[in-house]
């Protein structure tokens, strides 16, 4: 699974902070509205996901990983898997996300493949993530990927900060049993 037409995948490493904390910001502005407040989005959330991404990049434990997709050296997409997050779901895709103008275009499922594979190497059990429920396109992209309903709940304020968030959103968990369904 290295690579798919032009497209290179590759694990992400510390370096790569800044094109995924873009990436994470403007895929955030364009589906996240309505669920996070619009001072948060045309503010600060780019130095928000800059500061989570240089943390999460640095560590290396084992306990997560970050696969890059690139074209021609520029990130087209990513994937965030916490590895053995819940006792009953498995790992967690923490965050998925590709570049508007590449969406559809099997990028996601690629990714959602090397997060699966990742899981079959270092984890025990199934797949899981959170999906705004108001984003319905990325439910019908789960959905045909196999994922099943498997729970709702509030959304957690980014950073912990309640004005970050637009009133009370929801977020419904989708789940794989068995990630190698994942794998093409």
């Amino acid at each position: 699974m290295a690579q798919r037409a032009d497209v290179v995948f590759r694990r992400a490493g510390a370096d790569d902070a800044g094109p995924v904390a873009g990436l994470h910001a403007d895929s955030w502005r364009r589906h996240y509205r309505g669920a996070y407040a619009g001072a948060f989005l045309d503010g600060d959330v780019e130095r928000d996901r800059l500061q989570v991404w240089s943390e999460r990049l640095s560590r290396r434990d084992g306990t997560t990983a970050t696969i890059l997709a690139e074209d021609d050296g520029h990130v087209v997409g990513f994937v965030h898997v916490v590895f053995d997050e819940d006792d009953r779901y498995g790992s967690l895709i923490d965050n998925l996300h590709v570049v508007a103008d590449r969406k559809r275009g099997g990028i996601g499922t690629q990714l959602m493949a090397h997060a699966a594979a990742a899981v079959a190497a270092r984890a025990s059990g199934g797949l899981y993530l959170w999906v705004l429920e108001q984003n319905t396109a990325a439910q019908a992209f789960y959905e045909a990927r196999g994922g099943r309903r498997a729970g709702r709940r509030p959304v957690q304020p980014p950073g912990g900060v309640p004005g970050r968030l637009d009133g009370s959103p929801a977020a419904l968990r989708y789940a794989w049993a068995d990630p190698a369904t994942l794998v093409v």
